[in-house]
């Protein structure tokens, strides 16, 4: 389906492979690369070797005060000082990221950048061949009676040491992947093992230990085989081969959410991000999801407690209800969090606490926690709310005080009411309320399609904003107003900017982190010009404060249809909605403009096309007459709607 045009994660600061490239064919001389890959093949064996001698002869204790005497003590836990420490004395120390000055660590694949741009983004640089400092390794005394103090010595020099990566050659995505293959694949498995090996990486007939299970989507339909039942069991993830064959396309190896064909089979569910989810499946899955928090008196639907009489605890004023959005793409987190005091009759205080990512319910951290002493649990409360955002919670609920951290969640402020997605008419609703309607049948139709819900969840889907576990139809308008303001101020920062090239994508994602932050996506990007800004925020800022509008408008329908919804709604438009005849001009022109503008939408197997049914003219109290309007010059024709829906507005 048409969401957005996505962009993808080489909008980080990448542009270290270009360079490492580049340097790999210079050093060598050799325009094929092929004794570039050599020499890394040859150096990442020698690395291995070295490592596994050192380790044998240091403890991690020792290895720690090799880190604090070059400037990079770690404090994380012993698993990660081993590769640190290696990668240290045999390649030489890391210099710092040459965007934001920040620490450069040593990644899975990649080195990667710790540093940050502001208190709302984190630095995005990667590379695989980072910046070194030319600098003598220093030793500290505690390590000269070692075994192993001749080799760290002979790595000390300048000229001793290897400038290579340890990394394997891009074209070895599988590098230290031992993967099992299983079932009638595209092409026989000896092939694929073939494949696979070239690429860096092995395979294995058992499934145990293995980074993942490849099989046939059709393995799943026939009932599986005993590989994908014991690999379910095991927990290690079940991919179509495709993961195989985008990997070695992109020369890296892709996350495995993506691909997965069987995690739902698991006892605890499935758990895919939206965001690892082919755009279509997501779509689908979006549009069936049912909202779980509607606004500021909203109890989250899988605390379970709603449907015992629970409420939002209130005292002094003050609604115990936070929820909470974090975009980091520095650190690849584009997370939600959900926390709430709720009261259940005859029975004492609850507080429950969810943090997770869309649609990853699975691997959601989740609390539900009963509390005798009210006191006690507000405290608790207060806690939370400073742990996840580094600031006190009653300035923010009473004065919109609010200072952003770094690494930290920012407070998606909700307003008192209900997300159009769950107060408006369900589809089965909608034809009910229409027959009892007392409006003209025209009028009353395209109230049908402003008091639905369909239009809403569309148009948020196809900006991302479709998260069920926030109320984006039910935000306030302080939160609005924080969300114009700083589209506002960064469009003068960019017309002001004098910067270019990488200085300039500073400005670019340090927005964009922050921007998905204060409306959340479920695939969150970094803009790289007016363009995209202005399709993918302001345009997608205006649709949802006009959801939100629409939210307030429509309130809360889902009772009974027989008092007459549409009609009362109607009354609050504060408007007359006349039909314009088919033969007028107008309605002509409307019919032009949509068959030139509009094409198809794509959702799943169903695809949508824009058509005109009826034309309406909208005579408001509040402002100028129709007839008005048209005696002013420069008249535009404004239209706004989904790509998706048939909502258009004149």
């Amino acid at each position: 389906m048409t969401r957005r045009k996505q962009k993808t994660d080489t909008a980080s600061h990448d542009s270290g492979e270009k360079h490492a490239d580049k340097k790999a064919k210079s050093d060598n001389g050799n325009d094929n690369g092929r004794n570039g890959n050599l020499d890394r093949e040859n150096i990442a064996a020698e690395f291995e070797k070295f490592c596994k001698e050192i380790s044998n002869h240091l403890s991690i204790e020792q290895m720690r005060k090799i880190l604090e005497a070059n400037g990079r003590g770690w404090t994380g836990s012993d698993d990660a000082v081993v590769p640190r420490c290696m990668d240290m004395v045999y390649y030489g120390p890391l210099d710092q990221c040459p965007i934001c000055g920040g620490d450069l660590e040593c990644g899975r694949t990649k080195y990667y950048c710790t540093g940050a741009y502001s208190e709302w983004s984190t630095c995005t640089f990667n590379t695989r061949e980072p910046p070194r400092k030319d600098e003598e390794l220093v030793l500290p005394d505690s390590i000269t009676e070692s075994p192993a103090y001749d080799m760290l010595k002979e790595h000390q020099d300048l000229k001793s040491r290897n400038k290579r990566v340890a990394f394997g050659p891009p074209d070895k995505p599988f590098a230290g992947m031992t993967i099992s293959l299983s079932g009638r694949l595209s092409q026989t498995q000896q092939r694929w093992k073939r494949d696979i090996e070239e690429h860096g990486g092995k395979v294995a007939n058992s499934v145990l230990g293995v980074a993942c299970l490849i099989v046939a989507p059709s393995d799943r339909e026939r009932g599986g085989s005993s590989k994908m039942a014991e690999a379910v069991e095991n927990g290690i993830p079940v991919v179509t081969e495709a993961w195989l064959l985008d990997s070695i396309e992109k020369q890296e190896a892709l996350p495995l959410d993506a691909y997965d064909v069987a995690s739902d089979l698991a006892v605890e569910g499935r758990g895919i991000p939206w965001s690892k989810q082919d755009p279509e499946n997501e779509a689908l899955e979006s549009l069936a999801a049912e909202v779980k928090i509607y606004g500021k008196r909203g109890v989250y639907k899988e605390s379970k407690l709603e449907e015992l009489g629970g409420k939002i605890f209130q005292k002094d004023g003050i609604l115990y209800n936070c929820v909470f959005s974090l975009s980091d793409k520095g650190r690849e987190l584009n997370e939600f969090c959900v926390m709430q005091l709720i009261t259940v009759p005859e029975k004492h205080l609850h507080l429950y606490y969810k943090k997770g990512s869309v649609g990853n319910d699975a691997r959601a951290e989740e609390q539900l926690v009963e509390w005798e002493n009210v006191d006690d649990a507000i405290t608790d409360f207060k806690r939370l709310f400073e742990e996840l955002t580094g600031n006190d919670f009653e300035p923010w609920e009473r004065e919109k005080k609010f200072q952003k951290k770094l690494r930290k969640f920012f407070p998606i402020d909700m307003a008192d009411g209900y997300d159009v997605r769950y107060g408006g008419l369900g589809l089965r609703q909608l034809g009910v309320a229409a027959a009892h309607c007392k409006l003209d049948s025209v009028v009353a139709n395209f109230m049908k399609v402003l008091c639905g819900q369909e239009i809403y969840r569309y148009a948020l889907m196809e900006m991302g904003m479709d998260a069920p576990d926030l109320p984006m139809g039910m935000l306030s308008d302080i939160h609005l107003q924080i969300c114009e303001e700083t589209l506002l101020e960064f469009v003068e920062k960019v017309k002001a900017m004098k910067v270019e090239g990488q200085k300039a994508m500073v400005v670019w994602s340090d927005f964009s982190q922050r921007w998905f932050t204060l409306l959340h996506s479920t695939r969150p990007f970094i803009f790289e010009n007016f363009r995209e800004m202005a399709d993918h925020a302001a345009s997608a800022f205006e649709t949802v404060r006009d959801i939100v509008a629409a939210s307030h408008l429509v309130g809360n329908m889902r009772g009974s249809t027989l008092d007459d919804p549409l009609a009362e709604c109607y009354k609050k438009l504060g408007c007359a909605i006349l039909p314009v005849e088919n033969d007028s001009d107008n309605y002509k022109m409307i019919v032009n403009y949509l068959e030139k503008t509009y094409e198809p939408v794509k959702v799943g197997d169903i695809s949508y096309t824009a058509s005109v049914e009826n034309v309406f003219a909208v005579e408001v109290s509040a402002c100028p007459s129709l007839e008005e309007i048209k005696k002013l010059p420069n008249k535009v024709m404004l239209w706004c709607g989904t790509r998706s829906s048939n909502l258009m507005r004149t």
